[in-house]
């Protein structure tokens, strides 16, 4: 059972990044999936969660400018990121909840001013 991230990279601040999260392999029920980052020097913080019913938790920093998003069907969870900021900047981890918590290997995310 592995989580493989994708669509990290560098991005000019205000661009846009869509950040993927598949789940594979033989997978429990998933309740819930999201997003954490971590940047340098900083503990990693919740960025945008949604469970398998579509309930959507958001960090302050990041309302109105990301959207997460999942297809229940492919245990994949996305993240579209709008109006990037040089904050932003940091490693990306996705997460899923079952009866266990699977983490990815992570995805960097680099926003420069």
């Amino acid at each position: 059972v592995q989580l493989q991230a994708s669509g990290g990279g560098l991005v000019q601040a205000g661009g846009s990044l869509r950040l993927s999260c598949a789940a594979s392999g033989a997978i429990f029920r998933i309740n819930v999936m999201g997003w954490y980052r971590q940047a340098p020097g900083k503990q990693r913080e919740l960025v945008a969660s949604i469970t398998s019913g579509g309930d959507m938790t958001y960090a302050d920093s990041v309302k109105g400018r990301f959207t997460i998003s999942g297809d229940n069907a492919k245990n994949t969870v996305y993240l579209q990121m709008s109006s990037l900021k040089p904050e932003d900047t940091a490693v990306y981890y996705c997460v899923a909840i079952s009866t266990t918590s699977l983490w990815g290997q992570g995805t960097q995310v680099t926003v420069s001013s």
